[in-house]
């Protein structure tokens, strides 16, 4: 990356269940201590008054106003041509511009993506972008993707996947060569229905670390550092991962009510809460195979998720993460001879 101060950071102030005001705290709190420029993206009296509650004077934070917002449920293509001065619009189109290095949406997944593909574009050989991340706690350096964005893939999808999760492995967690399996109902090879064994045939001349089938209980134990499978596959996994956290929190409260302190009950469900919620603990993930660094969060997000969200925007692009994504996937589609 050229040498700069900070990276500007354009954070959609309306997007997320607790818009604007826990999304105005946790850009305010990655201000004040995360060495970043952030641009609040929102309306701009509402915007005015949640940091008008908070410290702010003096810290790199810039409003830039915009009118609408996307809602969950709205279909996305249409949303956008309906409201194109739109929150998640406005700071999307300030990466375009080159006014933001990257863009933080806690908003519509939906509207975040067709946002990022209409504004930033995809890389040749990508018809989506995948949404991809850390999901399991107990193989934080995981990376499943996709998790929902494309629920049908043709076998070469599944190999693009491999090479951008493999490029956020590199770039993220400093993975010098990502090992990358592909879910499926075996270990060994052969096993799967006809996707998994057509794409284990181009990811085996793809250039990558593929180590073949990964099984679904193989990922929590963290034996690959890239676990690629289709959309619908990865929202099961992670919600049933979600779903799993929620109940057994529920079940140690109520095994250990009365018998320990409050405050141990308190900490083991928050631990178990973390584990399975992995993509609120790091605040959200980005949307891989797009031309620039856009982040996608929880709805339901707090100020510290929000905030660690602009944490890992910045992160990536001091890691040039697109560029490297830009590098791999040319030389993918150069040894499949696409």
């Amino acid at each position: 990356m050229t040498e700069r101060t900070a990276v500007r950071v354009a954070v959609d102030a309306m997007g997320g269940d607790h818009a604007p005001s826990e999304v105005v705290a946790g850009a305010v709190e990655a201000a004040r201590n995360d060495g970043v420029i952030v641009l609040l993206v929102g309306d701009e009296s509402a915007v005015g008054a949640e940091l008008a509650k908070h410290d702010a004077a003096g810290l790199p934070i810039k409003t830039i106003p915009s009118e609408g917002v996307i809602e969950e449920g709205e279909p996305p293509a249409l949303a956008l041509r309906q409201k194109p001065r739109a929150s998640v619009l406005v700071s999307t189109g300030l990466v375009k511009k080159g006014q933001a290095d990257a863009c933080v949406s806690m908003g519509s997944t939906g509207a975040a993506m067709a946002a990022a593909v209409v504004l930033l574009g995809v890389f040749e050989g990508l018809d989506r972008p995948a949404l991809g991340g850390p999901i399991l706690g107990a193989a934080p350096r995981t990376v499943l993707l996709d998790l929902g964005a494309n629920v049908d893939c043709r076998p070469s999808m599944l190999v693009s996947f491999g090479v951008i999760g493999a490029a956020f492995a590199r770039s993220y967690w400093g993975v010098a060569n990502p090992a990358v399996g592909l879910l499926s109902v075996g270990g060994e090879a052969g096993k799967g229905n006809r996707q998994v064994r057509e794409a284990t045939a181009l990811f085996e001349t793809s250039g990558l670390n593929f180590v073949g089938n990964v099984e679904a209980g193989g990922l929590a134990a963290g034996s690959v550092d890239v676990a690629v499978m289709d959309g619908f596959a990865g929202n099961i996994v992670m919600k049933l991962a979600e779903g799993l956290g929620d109940a057994l929190s529920d079940r140690v409260r109520s095994q250990l009510e009365g018998r320990v302190s409050e405050e141990i009950v308190e900490q083991v469900v928050q631990d178990i809460y973390e584990v399975s919620n992995v993509a609120e603990t790091h605040g959200g993930g980005p949307l891989l195979g797009v031309k620039g660094v856009a982040i996608v969060g929880h709805g339901r997000a707090g100020a510290g998720a929000v905030r660690r969200a602009i944490g890992t925007a910045s992160r990536l692009v001091e890691s040039e993460f697109v560029s490297s994504m830009r590098e791999d996937l040319a030389r993918a589609r150069e040894r499949l001879g696409v």
